[in-house]
């Protein structure tokens, strides 16, 4: 099988938890992320539970030249990243003009620009390896308008669409994208995110561990899209698309609002 995973955004939630299933696995891996404590302890122990090695690489990937910097390092290791897993992101709440301008900039910096910095960089070299499997953290949020997280949910729609793309593009050279589209997660995501207190987080929801093998799963498999719970992808392809466009925004809307 593959042995080695570069994972991003590791030190918690979703990323945390596909790095561990990873080891489960018997892959090596190489995780980053900016909290460097955090992940020098998920290194100790998943080296200590699964026998694999850990690499631990401190970096923030939401600088300008971020992703740059994290494949430098990653090739000073002299190791070939077989796996890639895009999960750094973040998002927030409230409507678009009362939130700083700023941090919606540096939204799009991590969860887009950095994204495809780094897949641009590490899919290269696996087109030259002939072989390797990427897995794109997205989010329900990509199959609709978001009011009261309208930059956040138009970032995770580039990610759907961009990681189709590219999976029609590399697949003949023996490279799959997949991306990952859960639905509400139990995480941090939502204390950053300020959206305690919304009826998103009242949703019953699903935990990182149990998102990270269905999305795991499906990269390998060399699936285009996964949605964590079957009646949640069934309602956003089959019942979303064909509702009046004004009724999803309101249905968002009221979803979002404290």
């Amino acid at each position: 099988m593959a042995n080695t995973a570069l994972v991003t955004g590791a030190s918690s939630g979703i990323g945390r938890a596909l790095a561990e299933y990873h080891a489960q696995q018997g892959g090596d891996l190489i995780i980053t992320a900016r909290r460097k404590p955090a992940l020098d302890a998920l290194k100790g122990e998943l080296e200590a539970k699964y026998g694999i090695r850990v690499t631990v690489i401190e970096n923030d990937l939401g600088n300008s030249d971020g992703a740059q910097q994290l494949y430098a390092k990653v090739k000073n290791l002299d190791t070939q990243v077989d796996i890639l897993v895009n999960n750094a992101g973040f998002g927030g709440h409230g409507t678009f003009l009362a939130r700083d301008l700023g941090d919606d900039l540096a939204m799009i910096d991590l969860n887009v620009a950095a994204l495809v910095a780094l897949t641009h960089l590490i899919g290269k070299d696996m087109k030259s390896q002939g072989a390797g499997k990427m897995l794109h953290v997205g989010s329900t949020a990509g199959f609709i308008p978001g009011p009261q997280q309208a930059t956040y949910f138009a970032t995770k729609a580039f990610v759907n669409s961009f990681s189709q793309a590219i999976d029609h593009e590399m697949r003949p050279h023996g490279v799959t994208s997949t991306v990952l589209c859960p639905g509400y997660v139990h995480t941090e995501f939502a204390q950053v995110a300020a959206l305690e207190g919304t009826g998103l987080v009242k949703q019953k929801g699903a935990t990182a561990p149990q998102v990270a093998k269905i999305g795991y799963d499906a990269m390998m498999a060399g699936k285009l899209v996964i949605v964590n719970e079957f009646a949640l992808g069934f309602m956003l392809n089959w019942i979303i698309p064909f509702l009046p466009r004004r009724m999803v925004l309101k249905i968002t809307d009221k979803m979002q609002t404290k």
